[in-house]
């Protein structure tokens, strides 16, 4: 009877060791598999990647790394409903792992769904407090939301102060406030005045606008009047902006000025077409056409423009052809970085050439609205806005430099400084 015990006793003590080292076996060749697949996976080859996975999964259901991973080259190679099934099994084993909350939100927006990035970035910040790349991606996808009802000159111009993303109960209370004001503020006043003193004989040179905005279903309309005030003489300009919406991809901005002052072009007419593409670009097409007292002045334009985070760049171009039968190339090149909501960045602006948006100067009471676009030029602005922190309205500063073509003396060139301010007031 003893040895039958002794005997029993040891059988089960070889199988367990067998058991033992069968699962530290398996575990082994699945850390070996894994990394293999992750190998694969970032060297491009995702279809091995996933065979690998599968493999792994089919074995250990609860490896989280292999799951994570699987449900990224889902993303990766755009099955995104896939990936979102991998990605929700993988949380629901591991709350805590950051990567995988970013690489699950990424994965909605890759798939443009907005709102459902959204939610889950609100999910993770529950249990990942004050990330700041959860909360960047909260707001890329929260802009996202709000653009699709407020589409006007791209995402930026229309999301509403956002406070910081700090807990599920702040998050909600800042939805409440800004839903109350996208209903309430669909009207604007903005006052800007700006001063340009000059390295040559020109006078200073005064420059003022005031316009109002309203927020209408089929987009804002932007009457403006401008005031200008060069060596002794004042004149006004009546301009008026529209942009009308067409879909959430598509939408334009048209303009129109009159004046009867020498200081302003008689009549100036341009417009745009805007389309949003993927991977967070926006292209645009359109043109300019003036009517000065001697001379009618064509271009055409193009922009460019990439949001990557919080910052925004775009590359604008005007082509205007010469009376000789030649044509004149010019740029601007605008970077943004916005800070704690669309309303709040500092930006740099750098042009070269003259494009036709560029106000004309007079010399010896002459108008060089002739010349003026045809001379070189080169110029450095920065900006920055913020908004009030118990109001809604807005406050920009502007400096830049000038360094433009004598219009009489081909080869000289004078210096332009500029200072400006602008208040808005929103209601």
């Amino acid at each position: 009877m003893g040895k039958k015990k002794t005997y029993t006793s040891l059988l089960l003590i070889l199988l367990g060791y067998l058991a033992w080292g069968q699962d530290f076996a398996y575990t082994d060749m699945d850390e070996t598999s894994y990394t293999d697949a992750h190998h694969l996976a970032y060297e491009g080859d995702h279809r091995s990647a996933k065979k690998i996975l599968l493999n792994v999964l089919a074995k250990n259901p609860d490896n989280v790394q292999a799951r994570s991973l699987l449900a990224s080259t889902y993303s990766w190679a755009g099955q995104y409903a896939k990936a979102r099934n991998e990605f929700n099994k993988a949380i629901s084993k591991e709350r805590n792992d950051r990567d995988i909350w970013i690489a699950a939100i990424k994965n909605e927006l890759y798939a443009k769904e907005d709102a459902t990035a959204l939610g889950l970035a609100n999910k993770a910040l529950s249990y990942l407090k004050d990330d700041e790349e959860i909360e960047r991606l909260a707001l890329m996808a929260k802009t996202r939301v709000e653009n699709r009802d407020y589409p006007e000159k791209g995402w930026y111009n229309q999301v509403s102060t956002v406070t910081s993303i700090k807990s599920r109960r702040a998050k909600k209370a800042a939805q409440q406030k800004e839903a109350s004001d996208k209903k309430a503020l669909r009207n604007r006043i903005s006052v800007n005045n700006a001063l340009t003193v000059f390295s040559e004989q020109f006078e200073p040179q005064v420059v003022s606008s005031v316009f109002y905005r309203r927020q209408t279903p089929v987009g804002s309309i932007m009457p403006r009047i401008n005031y200008s005030n060069r060596l002794g003489r004042q004149g006004l300009q009546y301009d008026i902006d529209f942009w009308p919406k067409f879909s959430k991809r598509f939408y334009a901005y048209l303009n129109y000025g009159y004046s009867n002052s020498d200081l302003f072009p008689k009549h100036k007419i341009g417009g745009d077409l805007y389309v949003n593409l993927p991977w967070a670009i926006e292209f645009s097409a359109g043109g300019r056409y003036i009517v000065t007292n001697s001379s009618d002045i064509k271009a055409i334009t193009n922009s460019l423009g990439h949001y990557r985070g919080n910052y925004y760049f775009s590359l604008r171009s005007f082509i205007t052809p010469r009376p000789d039968g030649l044509t004149r190339v010019s740029g601007n090149l605008l970077v943004r970085k916005y800070l704690k909501d669309a309303q709040n960045f500092m930006g740099i602006n750098v042009g070269m050439g003259v494009s036709p948006e560029l106000r004309q100067i007079v010399a010896d009471d002459r108008l060089l609205a002739e010349t003026l676009f045809f001379i070189e030029s080169q110029r450095l602005n920065f900006e920055y806005q913020f908004t009030g922190k118990r109001n809604p309205n807005i406050y920009r500063a502007r400096l830049g430099v000038r360094r433009q073509e004598l219009a009489s003396d081909s080869g000289s060139f004078f210096w332009g400084v500029t200072a400006g301010l602008v208040y808005e007031v929103n209601f």
